[in-house]
C-alpha cells in the first residue's frame, strides 16, 4: 500500500512506496533489510523508510526539545507520595532496564515494572530480571495458563508461521490490564517499530501508543473467534487481551514510546543496564542467528521466531541486528553484509529438543512447517536442499 501523501509529512518520508514485495526482491542501498520485510516502504533512491528515519533522528530531530516534553509529560502523572504512577513493560532486557532506570533516577518517577513471562525461560534471562529487580524495582510477572498458550503458540506456528505471537499479544495488552487494575495513568513502552524499524509512518511525529490501530493492523486474529474452531473459548483469551476501551477511559490510561522523546539507542542501553542493574549478556557467546549476545536472551523460542522470519521472508536474525547498527553508525553496510551472509542461516540447534516438546510437534511437522511457508520467490530446490535465491551483496 503506498503512503498517503500529506503536507504534514517532511519531505524526507515523501513519495515512500512498497516495492512489489509479491515479485521481486530488492535490497536497501543504504542497510541490509530487503522488500520482504511486511510493510517496509522505499524512496525511488532505493532507500528504506527505517534508514530515512534513522537519518531525521540523527540530523532534524530536536532531542532537547523533546526531553523537555518529557520532562513536562512525567510532572503531569508524577505521585509525590511516592507510590507507583507509571508501568514499564519490560522483561529484564536492556532497553526495558534503561527506561525504567532513566524514569525513576533521571525524571523521579515511580515505575512499576511489568513482565509477561516468556514461553520458555532460559537462565540468562531469569537471572536478568532478577539482577533488575535486586537494583530496586518493582515487579510484577503475569504468567499465563501454560496448557492454554502452549496450544496458542503451536496453533499460531502452524497457521502464521511464528510461535511468538500469543507472547506479542501479552507483551502488549497485559501492561494495560495492570494500569487499569492499580490505577496507573501512565504506560511507558520503548521503541515504535513502525518508525524505528519501517512500517506505518502515519503517526511518526506522535509519542502516543495508538491501541485501537494497534489491534486493528497488527492483532487481527485475536478476535475470539478466530480461536474456537480451535476449542479455544473466549475466556481462555482474557489474559492475552487489552482491558476495555471503557475501562482504559475511566482510567485515564495514556501509553507512549520512550524512543520518541530520547534517541533509541540499544548500544548505549546496554552499557547503562549492565552498570547500574545487573544486567549480563550470554554468557556462552553470540546468540544463534546472530553475531550480538545482547538481545533478546530470556526465551529459549526466540530462535526459531527469528528463523521463521528467514524462512518466510529471506532475512533473519543477523539482518535485523545488522540493519540497525548500520543506522546507528556502529558498523559499515559492507560489514553489515559479511555478517549476513555468515550467520543470518544459521538453523537454531541449541534448544530445538526443548521447542519440540513445548509444541509436542516432531521433527517431521517442523519441517512441514519451514516448507509450507517457503516461497519460491525466495527459495530454490536442488536435490532437497533449500537455499535462497537472492543474497544481500555489497555495492
Amino acid at each position: 500500500m503506498t503512503l498517503i501523501m500529506s503536507d504534514k509529512l517532511p519531505e524526507l518520508f515523501q513519495n515512500l512506496n512498497p516495492v512489489d514485495p509479491e515479485n521481486s526482491i530488492v535490497y536497501c542501498k543504504r542497510c541490509v533489510i530487503s522488500n520482504q520485510r511486511p510493510r517496509l516502504l522505499f524512496n525511488e533512491e532505493g532507500v528504506c523508510a527505517a534508514c530515512l528515519y534513522a537519518e531525521y533522528k540523527n540530523k532534524i530531530i530536536d532531542w532537547d526539545k523533546r526531553e523537555k516534553e518529557l520532562e513536562i509529560l512525567c510532572d503531569k502523572f508524577r505521585r509525590e507520595d511516592g507510590s507507583w504512577d507509571v508501568v514499564v513493560p519490560g522483561s529484564g532486557g536492556k532497553d526495558s532496564d534503561y527506561v525504567a532506570w532513566y524514569l525513576k533516577e533521571k525524571l523521579g518517577m515511580h515505575p512499576l515494572s511489568v513482565t509477561w513471562a516468556p514461553s520458555i525461560p532460559t537462565e540468562i534471562g531469569s537471572k536478568n530480571l532478577y539482577n533488575f529487580i535486586q537494583s530496586g524495582y518493582d515487579n510484577i510477572l503475569g504468567t499465563p495458563n501454560g496448557k492454554i498458550h502452549r496450544k496458542l503458540s503451536k496453533i499460531t506456528f502452524e497457521e502464521f508461521g511464528d510461535n511468538f505471537l500469543p507472547f506479542i499479544y501479552g507483551q502488549q495488552n497485559y501492561p494495560y490490564q495492570i494500569a487499569v487494575k492499580f490505577n496507573i495513568p501512565l504506560i511507558f513502552y520503548g521503541e515504535d517499530g513502525d518508525v524505528e524499524y519501517g512500517g506505518s509512518f502515519e503517526r511518526f511525529d506522535q509519542s502516543k501508543l495508538d491501541l485501537t490501530y494497534s489491534l486493528k493492523s497488527k492483532f487481527s486474529s485475536l478476535a475470539p473467534n478466530y480461536w474456537e474452531k480451535f476449542g479455544i473459548l473466549e475466556k481462555d483469551m482474557k489474559f492475552y487481551q487489552a482491558p476495555s476501551m471503557e475501562d482504559i477511559k475511566k482510567t485515564g490510561v495514556e501509553a507512549h514510546y520512550f524512543s520518541y522523546f530520547k534517541k533509541w539507542n540499544p548500544e548505549e542501553h546496554y552499557e547503562i543496564s549492565k552498570q547500574h542493574l545487573g544486567f549480563e549478556p550470554l554468557p556462552t557467546g553470540r546468540s544463534e542467528g546472530t553475531y550480538t549476545n545482547f538481545a533478546s536472551l530470556d526465551d529459549k523460542s526466540d530462535g526459531f521466531h527469528y528463523y521463521m522470519a528467514f524462512i518466510k521472508f529471506g532475512i533473519g536474525r543477523t539482518t535485523s541486528d545488522a540493519a540497525h547498527q548500520i543506522r546507528d553508525g556502529v558498523i559499515t553496510r559492507d560489514e553489515g553484509v559479511d555478517l549476513v551472509l555468515k550467520y543470518d542461516d544459521e538453523y537454531p540447534k541449541l534448544y530445538e529438543k526443548e521447542f519440540l516438546e513445548y509444541l509436542d510437534i516432531d521433527n517431521q511437522t517442523l519441517n512441514q512447517v519451514f516448507d509450507k511457508f517457503r516461497r519460491e520467490l525466495i527459495w530454490k530446490n536442488d536435490n532437497g536442499n533449500w537455499s535462497l535465491k537472492h543474497r544481500v551483496e555489497k555495492l
